[in-house]
C-alpha cells in the first residue's frame, strides 16, 4: 500500500502548448488536496500524469512505501474522469461488475457499493436511461467496491445534487480516516477539508 505522494519540479505539455512547469508539492495519508485553477490549467493532464497516462515533459511523480511504480499504479490507485466513461447501451448492473471488478472487486464489494450509491433500483436500467447524477453516482462505486489508497478524481460532483454532494463527502471523510489520500481536479469546494494546490497560476 502506497503512503504518500510526491510531484516534484513536474512540467506538462500538451502538443506545442506548456500547461504548467516547477510544480511539486507532496500528500500523506489522510490527506486531500484540491486542484485548482482556470479551464485548460492542466488540471485533467496532471491527474492523468500522476495515473501514468501522460508522461511529463519534466520531473517526476513518486509514491512513498512502493519499490514499483507501475505495480502501485495498477494495484494502489482509482483514476475517475470528468467523462464517466460509461457505455450507454449496457446496465448500470452490468458497468459497475466490469469497473469493479477489473479494479478486484468480489460480489461483497459489489454489493456494499450498490448500497452505499444507492444504485440498487438503477441496476436493470440502461446507462442511456440515467441521469447525469446517477451516471457519476454508477462511475464513483468502483471507488467503494475496490477500495484503493489514492483517489484521483476529476470534478467528482459536478453533476450531483446538494443531498448527494454531502453523502459522496461522507464517503471521502470515511477514506481520508483510514489513511486513503484524495487528489481532486475542482471548481467547486471539495465538502472536505482540503489543501489547495494551484495550476498554472
Amino acid at each position: 500500500m502506497i503512503s504518500g505522494l510526491a510531484v516534484e519540479d513536474l512540467a506538462i505539455r500538451r502538443g506545442e502548448r506548456l500547461l504548467f512547469e516547477h510544480l511539486s508539492f507532496a500528500a500523506e495519508a489522510g490527506e486531500a488536496v484540491a486542484l485548482v485553477g482556470r479551464n485548460g490549467a492542466g488540471k485533467t493532464s496532471l491527474l492523468r500524469a500522476v495515473a501514468g497516462l501522460l508522461r511529463p515533459a519534466a520531473g517526476t511523480v513518486r509514491f512513498g512505501g512502493a519499490r514499483d511504480i507501475d505495480e502501485a499504479r495498477a494495484a494502489d490507485l482509482h483514476l475517475i474522469g470528468h467523462h464517466d466513461g460509461l457505455k450507454g447501451g449496457r446496465t448500470a448492473r452490468e458497468e459497475l461488475a466490469f469497473a469493479a471488478r477489473w479494479c478486484g472487486a468480489g460480489d461483497a464489494g459489489l454489493a456494499r457499493a450498490a448500497e452505499a450509491l444507492d444504485l440498487g433500483r438503477l441496476l436493470d436500467l440502461e446507462v442511456r436511461k440515467l441521469s447525469a447524477g446517477q451516471r457519476r453516482r454508477l462511475a464513483l462505486a468502483r471507488l467503494v467496491a475496490a477500495p484503493r489508497t489514492l483517489w484521483l478524481l476529476d470534478e467528482p460532483l459536478a453533476p450531483l445534487d446538494s443531498v448527494w454532494r454531502e453523502r459522496i463527502g461522507a464517503l471521502i471523510a470515511d477514506h481520508l480516516a483510514a489513511g486513503g489520500m484524495l487528489l481532486a481536479a475542482v471548481h467547486d469546494p471539495l465538502p472536505v477539508a482540503a489543501r489547495a494546490v494551484e495550476i498554472g497560476a
